[in-house]
């Protein structure tokens, strides 16, 4: 949670959005900038769906339906951001994926806190060591393995709630996340594919998932800008901004 919009993870303090944060939002629409509501809560999603002119983007961000954890995205938020002209890229995250995954994560940092902080105090300085002994740690304490079929699960479930122009994905291959089986890196991206396959995707929709979706919606971002920079300030957005910056 910063000066203007609640995070999904922390405490709340401004009920979603400030004024000023939805002047940065119509800021954002006139400069051509993506808003990106993965981290946020459910009520600060809510408000950019109102404010936001623009399609939005959940860089990486799953259904809530099947893991609920607050990163992720109910149903009634993903049939507003199909109606918003946006797309949710689907997280990779095993935690993101799959409830079972989620609860013994939860028990694995309970259990295992104690353990946790004592090597936090011991390499505090060492932070290259430490990250390699809280790897070391959790990987003797696996959790459960998630498939692919989960992964695309989650794409079938966004596809049906949000359209099928409005899903594709976010991986987070660079956030530290356990993944599924048979998912390494982009290298195994093809195996995505295989399994949009086997469960009758066309090529058309499949193009869409793997890239098309966020291509278009970016697309009607840039359009909206252009149409919003004819404005003096889109909707006087900039003028508040400049006036709360001094």
């Amino acid at each position: 949670t910063n000066e203007w919009a609640d995070a999904c993870c922390d405490e709340a303090r401004h009920n979603g959005l400030t004024d000023f944060g939805k002047d940065v939002v119509r800021e954002m629409n006139r400069l051509g900038m993506f808003a990106d509501i993965s981290h946020v809560s459910d009520k600060t999603m809510s408000d950019v769906l109102d404010v936001s002119k623009a399609p939005v983007m959940a860089s990486h961000s799953s259904a809530r339906v099947f893991s609920n954890h607050r990163r992720n995205i109910p149903d009634d938020l993903l049939k507003r951001i199909g109606q918003n002209g946006g797309v949710v890229m689907v997280n990779f995250y095993t935690v993101f994926l799959d409830e079972r995954v989620r609860t013994a994560s939860l028990e694995r940092d309970a259990r295992l806190k104690a353990q946790r902080d004592a090597l936090n105090q011991q390499f505090k300085s060492d932070p290259k060591r430490l990250a390699a002994e809280l790897q070391k740690l959790d990987d003797a304490n696996p959790l459960p393995v998630t498939t692919i079929s989960v992964l695309v699960d989650h794409i079938d479930h966004i596809a049906k709630v949000a359209g099928i122009d409005h899903v594709g994905l976010g991986s987070d291959f660079d956030g530290g996340v356990t993944l599924p089986e048979g998912i390494r890196g982009v290298e195994d991206l093809p195996n995505i594919t295989y399994e949009l396959l086997r469960r009758g995707y066309g090529e058309q929709d499949i193009l869409k998932i793997l890239g098309g979706n966020f291509m278009r919606a970016f697309a009607e971002v840039e359009r909206v800008a252009r149409v919003e920079q004819r404005k003096i300030s889109g909707e006087g957005s900039l003028r508040r901004l400049e006036a709360q910056s001094k």
